[in-house]
């Protein structure tokens, strides 16, 4: 059973929520970049049907690969850890399950924004945003952690 948030208790996460989600996208980054790398430089040796290594910068390549891998783990462990749903890598997006009216939807952030102003369906996304209204604030709530 998920944890829901309300809405002051998703804001209080943000922080950590926002921290963490932030240094996913840029491990995912850098971990894309150097796989894409090191594939680049098989993909050469292939094709020369070998070729002259620098194993200093493969080594590099491949340390990368590991590190940003694990830190992208450690964050979305940390986020999930948290209950918060990780919905988009690329845009920093994620979800906070609350209930609106005894439903659960989800309150929407996204790491450019500067506090979250929107919530969704579970079945709507993130084009089914809508912002967060008197009603809205009136018929929502959080409920247990669930561990």
């Amino acid at each position: 059973m998920p944890r829901y948030f309300n809405l002051e208790e998703a804001r209080a996460a943000l922080p950590v929520v926002g921290r963490s989600i932030r240094e996913a996208v840029q491990a995912r980054q850098q971990y894309q970049e150097a796989e894409a790398l090191i594939h680049q430089l098989a993909q050469r040796i292939l094709m020369a049907g070998g070729m002259h290594v620098d194993t200093a910068k493969t080594e590099g390549w491949k340390a990368q690969v590991e590190s940003s891998g694990q830190t992208l783990k450690s964050s979305m462990e940390r986020i999930e850890e948290m209950g918060v749903l990780v919905k988009d890598l690329d845009t920093g997006l994620v979800d906070f399950p609350t209930l609106f009216k005894g439903e659960e939807v989800y309150l929407c952030w996204r790491m450019d924004e500067a506090d979250i102003d929107h919530w969704h369906g579970i079945n709507e996304g993130f084009a089914g945003r809508k912002a967060i209204d008197r009603s809205f604030l009136d018929n929502h709530r959080g409920g247990p952690s669930f561990d």
